[in-house]
């Protein structure tokens, strides 16, 4: 602590090294907590919504996310504590799910909210998975981005393409079961739109030496 010519005690900056577990900013202690926070709302709403899966395939969908997942928010926790390596290196999720999209509209019922929980369906749960699978690919994005520590921030960031891939697979999943359409452009349009950009030329700065 300092007192200036005011008497104003002040709070010294830390200078040099800090011990690893207490490596992290302010706006990174909040961030994480977000992230963990929602891992384990996820995690939960899992739980709660698997035994009203009636789909194996969804079912499978589900349970390979949640022992994923769960793991990711292990070793989350493990280094955001020690400021150290985890146990063990974050994993790829590997998706089974092929990668081609059915395109099109088809004709159906306008969607609404169910008024009853006997209502609930695999498009449902499936939509509250995939949820879930974005909102953790964004805040773990955003939260990289405000971590000081590199353990936390490599795992968060290599946390991010998980989610991504997990939302794919329940993305075409849906669509395969006609849960999620896509519609597509007129062929013109979208033939514009893929041309409407062209490469940079070289800038004309002096090459790099």
């Amino acid at each position: 602590m300092t007192t200036n010519q005011d008497g104003v005690t002040h709070q010294n900056m830390h200078t040099g090294t800090v011990p690893p577990n207490m490596n992290h900013g302010g706006h990174e202690l909040f961030d994480v907590h977000e992230v963990l926070s929602s891992a384990i709302g996820a995690l939960n709403q899992a739980i709660l919504l698997r035994p009203h899966v009636k789909d194996p395939e969804l079912l499978d969908i589900l349970d390979r996310q949640y022992r994923f997942t769960l793991d990711e928010y292990n070793i989350t926790v493990e280094c955001f504590k020690s400021g150290h390596d985890p146990s063990h290196p974050t994993s790829s999720y590997k998706m089974k799910e092929g990668n081609d999209f059915i395109y099109g509209m088809k004709p159906g019922q306008p969607k609404k909210p169910i008024t009853n929980a006997s209502e609930i369906t695999d498009e449902i749960i499936s939509g509250f998975l995939l949820g879930s699978a974005k909102a953790g690919a964004s805040m773990k994005a955003m939260a990289a981005c405000e971590v000081c520590n590199p353990v936390v921030r490599r795992v968060l960031a290599d946390s991010v393409p998980n989610c991504i891939e997990m939302a794919y697979e329940l993305a075409i999943y849906q669509n395969k079961h006609h849960y999620y359409q896509v519609p597509q452009l007129a062929s013109q349009d979208m033939t514009q739109l893929l041309n409407a950009f062209a490469p940079a030329g070289q800038p004309g700065m002096p090459p790099l030496q």
